[in-house]
């Protein structure tokens, strides 16, 4: 039986506090707009860890359960994304962009490879930061090899790309806005109705926890477009922490075709806190940490130890794993958030073909971790592992030094020159840059 750990936990008010404190202080610091995207990452890592909504989960309880509640909440969510962001799109061309990307053998191979590691390490993109902010041991481990392959992925991204790749297509530009609005509900629907048609009676409509998570996620996520100026996106901004950290210890990234381009140039030299895919992501993992601290206060600072059977060369596997994850969403343009979710929601014609690669590795990357767990398992010792508070704390420790590293690299921020706080009105060019761009 496993003994409940009870430490001090943070009372409810002082997490509130918590949240308020850094969205001031980024306010102070970085202008209104950054710290709007703060916000809304926080609300998403809020509704993620608090209501459980999340999208390698329920592609992994729809393959071996036979459940499609997730997955039919994840449909609803970017059908309510797609009723908002395509009149947007299509009423402000150049203050709002997509999240457009080419179909190629590459991202195709990327979407695949990264359904495959998704399901070994139990998260995506998005999942990765919430769980490490919640406290996942695992988790924590996959996130530097993320940052780090999302790294490598984007020095290698246009060599992969030319291997052969279409045009950017959008279901806007073949049928038009209304028709292709249209052709994504459809879209949508038919997958609905299949996933219900296979699933098991009494796992096939979401319950309402599922209704009202989708529908916040697709609101918080029209308020990023309208606020960043583009769609959600996680990979980047993974990527952009990488560079930094190489750019630290003395690489010259001004040599490599990718972030010598001009906007990707700016990124680097400006402060992380006027990146927006930046600012969504610390929100993640800060909202998640809420979360976890939050429950812990509920019971009294009670906290089940985190306790895992298996080989110490499991937690390579999932640093590795992690390394392999973000290289092949790079050069797959994006994640399950940037290239399923967003990409799909603002009309790309890769978003579909992204999400049926990597379901179809998804299957297969289920396969892999079974095998993995029976093999890592046997005859290993049960070890008792840092408990969550701990690992949450150890990443944003981390974190908070990566910001402090990069207030030394990066150019100073002027908040009295800070743009508009949302991109739609501003009459300006979105300035943020996205994984599904080259």
């Amino acid at each position: 039986m496993r003994a409940v750990v009870i430490a001090p936990a943070l009372t409810r008010p002082a997490l509130l506090l918590l949240m308020a404190a850094m969205v001031i202080t980024c306010f102070a610091i970085a202008g209104p707009r950054s710290a709007l995207l703060l916000s809304v990452g926080l609300g998403f890592g809020l509704v993620l860890e608090g209501l459980r909504f999340g999208f390698a989960g329920p592609w992994r309880h729809m393959i071996m359960e036979r459940d499609c509640r997730g997955l039919i909440a994840q449909f609803f969510a970017i059908a309510l994304c797609a009723l908002a962001m395509f009149p947007l799109l299509a009423g402000a061309p150049i203050e709002l962009s997509g999240a457009h990307a080419p179909i190629g053998f590459a991202m195709i191979a990327g979407a695949f490879v990264f359904g495959i590691t998704m399901q070994m390490v139990m998260g995506c993109g998005s999942g990765v930061l919430v769980n490490t902010g919640s406290g996942n041991f695992n988790a924590a481990l996959a996130l530097p090899g993320f940052i780090a392959g999302s790294f490598l992925g984007s020095l290698h991204v246009n060599w992969w790309t030319g291997l052969g790749s279409l045009p950017v297509y959008t279901v806007q530009s073949l049928l038009g806005v209304g028709y292709g609005l249209i052709a994504t509900l459809m879209g949508l629907f038919i997958l609905s109705l299949l996933a219900i048609f296979y699933a098991s009676p009494g796992k096939r409509l979401p319950v309402p926890r599922l209704w009202w998570s989708a529908a916040l996620i697709a609101g918080l996520a029209i308020l990023n477009l309208i606020i960043a100026g583009q769609p959600w996106g996680v990979v980047y901004g993974l990527g952009l922490w990488g560079a930094k950290l190489a750019q630290a210890g003395g690489m010259d990234l001004a040599l490599t075709s990718t972030w010598s381009s001009p906007a990707n140039a700016e990124r680097l030299a400006e402060s992380l806190l006027t990146d927006v895919t930046t600012l969504t992501n610390i929100g993640l993992m800060t909202g998640a940490l809420v979360i976890m601290q939050w429950r812990r206060a509920l019971a009294d600072g009670r906290q089940d130890p985190q306790v895992q059977t298996s080989k110490p060369a499991f937690w390579l596997v999932m640093l590795l794993a992690g390394v392999i994850m973000g290289y092949s969403a790079r050069i797959a343009f994006g994640c399950n958030v940037g290239a399923y979710f967003s990409g799909i929601s603002s009309g790309s014609l890769h978003g579909w073909v992204w999400f049926a690669a990597a379901f179809a590795g998804s299957a297969l990357g289920i396969r892999f971790r079974n095998k993995l767990l029976s093999v890592s398992t046997d005859s290993a010792p049960a070890l008792v592992l840092p408990a969550r508070t701990s690992v949450s704390s150890a990443a944003a420790i981390a974190l908070v030094l990566l910001l402090w590293l990069d207030n030394y690299m990066a150019d100073p921020i002027n908040p009295f020159a800070a743009p508009w706080p949302t991109a739609l009105g501003s009459g300006e060019v979105p300035s943020g840059a996205h994984c599904t761009d080259l």
